[in-house]
């Protein structure tokens, strides 16, 4: 064999390949590069390949050939010389690998590339390519040895070796441990299992390479409920036999999305079990990926799908409120009202609300009985005021006033403005405990102040959005022109997209004019529900994002608790109980 032969007829009048290689291209219409190597043997490391032989056939036809000896630099072992016939006199005047890659990287540029025990020769490749500075093209891969494990049964053929498989389909080249010869047996194996995948309904590359992995039947069976779905952004429903909602999911590209669950890379055992019950999918496209996760946020809380496990029942939050009366009192509530005095929310459970509850506890003098208390008679006191944990307004030892500017005012500031007061309690507590070695105790505290801290924050940032009648913004679409969202009251009210080269404004205006009417409300997320509210303020927040019109200043307090993040951060990911010195 030569030191190098390269040899590709003209492919004028052929269609070209996408490149990256279109998964829904049919089988007979795809260009494989079916590839192998010889090696000094180990491990990847860049180099030790002593020869390459491609052959490049689409539809059946021969359409180029590429082969190789390879100088690998290195002594070739004598076992190798053994077992291919390579010697080191064949390999000096052969080019080193960094000299070959620009020609195989040509020639396997838009194919796909197959290969027997892919991952051998794939390795090999790569590291070839990172350590002498080429870029690996990252083409889609076809394992002929893993192929044939899916669709020949034991009964047929002993083992799948090359020579093996070769010899059932009957190649005309037999396999000899020279590259050349082994990848044109590679390409009779390939034709030959090709063959056998119309039985198992497997007529395009991308269903080829999932079919070679480990997808059960029910994936295979069920794979044909991803035909059809549109490309875009928007949301998809699985569907049982009686139409009832088992699954909601949203993306960008909805067809991409949905065949991934019929891959190998799809594991979950729920929604193996949703795939058995699914009948159908139903697409929902949307202008863009926003209005697609409100959509799915919406569609979740509407009809509960039992396969979903997150935003299934919005309404299950819960609040921290003082109660009516003199000397009030925290109380964990399912609902506000516009006659409440103070609260911190929503909670996604009753124990973050507890948590948060405790904090406020260990910072301000508000009382934790639940009895209630008169302004004229007295109750006896718990064990908190003989303990000092409690200024025992049940005995009328404080007055109304001043229970009033120690505790409630601090709480209801906290809330809705400046938490520095609370901030700087718990801060002192902590170091105290801290200071006495009682580190567990101090940790415990931290966590109460993460929880006041994160709820404040989150109520601020909602509040402000949900103040606002209306927001319309602008954020940069992949393909040009504007993805528009218009806000109300922190609810999306309509969306759209402008195309490229028009200016937005006229869509602006059509979405105005088609766009859902949302009436203010009490409460910092009174039109929506809290996770809609934070999906929109995350797209608002982002560089990108324009705001284009705003019926008020979108504003936060000056003092407010967002200053405390830094601090928020460090309280959420502290793994000591060792604690902070700043305060700010």
């Amino acid at each position: 064999m030569a030191a190098q032969e390269f040899r590709q007829p003209t492919l004028a009048g052929l269609d070209p390949t996408v490149n990256g290689v279109d998964p829904a291209l049919p089988l007979y219409a795809t260009t494989f590069v079916v590839v192998d190597l010889e090696t000094t043997g180990g491990a990847p490391d860049g180099g030790g390949i002593t020869e390459i032989g491609a052959v490049k056939v689409r539809g059946g036809e021969e359409l180029g050939v590429l082969a190789t000896l390879v100088n690998p630099g290195v002594p070739i072992p004598p076992f190798i010389t053994v077992l291919t016939g390579i010697t080191q006199a064949m390999l000096l005047p052969a080019p080193p690998i960094e000299q070959v890659l620009p020609s195989f990287l040509e020639f396997v540029s838009d194919a796909v590339l197959v290969a027997h025990n892919a991952p051998y020769d794939v390795g090999f490749l790569k590291a070839a390519c990172a350590k002498h500075g080429y870029r690996w093209p990252n083409p889609r891969v076809l394992d002929t040895a893993a192929l044939a494990r899916r669709v020949l049964l034991r009964d047929e053929v002993p083992n799948r070796k090359l020579g093996t498989l070769a010899a059932y389909f009957r190649a005309a080249t037999q396999p000899t441990h020279r590259a050349l010869d082994d990848a044109r047996a590679t390409v009779d194996v390939l034709h030959g299992l090709i063959g056998r995948l119309g039985g198992h309904r497997v007529d395009t590359i991308g269903d080829a390479i999932e079919f070679a992995r480990a997808v059960t039947p029910t994936q295979r069976r069920k794979r044909h409920l991803a035909d059809g779905l549109p490309r875009g952004p928007g949301v998809y429903i699985f569907r049982a036999a009686d139409d009832r909602p088992l699954y909601v999911g949203t993306s960008r590209d909805i067809a991409t999305r949905v065949r991934s669950y019929f891959t190998a890379a799809e594991k979950r055992a729920r929604i193996s079990e949703m795939l058995a019950a699914a009948e159908r999918v139903e697409a929902v496209e949307c202008a863009h990926s926003l209005e697609a996760e409100v959509r799915e946020l919406r569609l979740i809380a509407a009809h509960a799908p039992p396969y979903n496990r997150r935003s299934k029942y919005p309404e299950r939050v819960v609040w921290l409120k003082l109660t009516d009366g003199p000397y009030p009192r925290l109380s964990v509530v399912r609902e506000i009202s516009p006659g409440d005095r103070a609260y911190l929310g929503p909670f996604t459970s009753r124990r973050a609300a507890e948590l948060a509850a405790a904090g406020f506890h260990d910072a301000v003098p508000l009382r934790q009985c639940t009895h209630r208390l008169s302004l004229r008679t007295v109750t006896p006191a718990c064990a908190l005021a003989e303990l000092g944990r409690c200024p025992a307004p049940c005995e009328h030892r404080i007055s109304p006033e001043e229970y009033d500017a120690r505790a409630v005012t601090p709480f209801a500031t906290a809330t809705t403005g400046d938490p520095q007061p609370v901030v700087d309690a718990l801060l002192t507590r902590i170091e105290a405990l801290s200071a006495n070695q009682r580190y567990e105790e101090a940790a415990t505290v931290r966590s109460r102040l993460a929880a006041v801290l994160r709820a404040a924050v989150r109520m601020q940032r909602l509040a402000a959005l949900s103040g606002l009648a209306e927001v319309a913004a602008a954020h940069p679409a992949a393909g040009g022109g504007w993805e528009l969202a218009l806000v109300r009251h922190g609810r999306l009210a309509g969306a759209g997209v402008s195309p490229p080269g028009v200016h937005p404004r006229p869509t602006l205006t059509a979405i105005r004019a088609t766009a859902e009417t949302v009436s203010p409300g009490h409460g910092p997320v009174p039109a929506a529900t809290p996770e809609e509210s934070e999906r929109i303020l995350s797209w608002l927040e982002r560089p990108e994002t324009r705001l284009v019109e705003m019926s008020a200043g979108w504003a936060s307090p000056v003092a407010g608790a967002a200053r405390f993040r830094d601090l928020l951060t460090k309280a959420e990911s502290a793994a000591s109980p060792q604690l902070w010195s700043e305060r700010s």
